[in-house]
């Protein structure tokens, strides 16, 4: 398993958009992997493959709290085929927007359909922490980013310092 560099905001790569994954194989469970190792060493909670520069359908996600049994889960083409009208909010981050939080509302409850790293096709209906962590990582995929849900103002202020901050790491 290999560490792979986190993609960081404002690089442009994080407003593509994922291509669907064709074929679940021995390659893509070694990115899988590779992720899981990454997001762990991070650490986060969530990875979506765009965010170590990969534009395919997949994230991974583990929610288990520090000092319980790991519960990695790899999500390969994943797609929210119904949401709640209750709403619920947390303090989000982002491994890709390191060191800022803000308060985003979602929907509190999401069934999700995707394949499993074995390429069987699976739902999950979700709540909690994992309904928010899905659909950040699925946002991720399609180029969105947690911080387009907060204010233009909040928002033009973050993108302005990692610009900067990328610039002067460029020097």
């Amino acid at each position: 398993m290999t560490i792979k560099p986190l993609i960081i905001l404002p690089d442009p790569v994080l407003r593509q958009l994922s291509k669907p994954i064709e074929r679940v194989d021995s390659d893509l469970q070694r990115l899988a992997d590779d992720m899981l190792e990454t997001m762990y060493d991070a650490p986060g909670i969530g990875l979506a493959a765009i965010q170590i520069g990969v534009p395919r359908r997949m994230l991974v996600i583990d929610i288990s709290r520090e000092g319980e049994e790991k519960q990695p889960q790899v999500f390969i083409n994943p797609e929210i085929v119904k949401s709640s009208d209750e709403r619920s909010v947390y303090e989000e981050g982002c491994l890709s927007i390191p060191d800022y939080y803000a308060e985003v509302e979602r929907p509190a409850v999401v069934s999700v359909k995707y394949l499993d790293r074995n390429g069987k096709e699976q739902t999950v209906e979700a709540d909690g922490l994992l309904a928010t962590c899905l659909q950040h990582e699925i946002d991720h995929l399609n180029g969105v980013l947690f911080i387009d849900y907060i204010s233009r103002l909040k928002r033009e202020m973050v993108i302005k310092k990692f610009t900067k901050a990328a610039k002067s790491k460029a020097l």
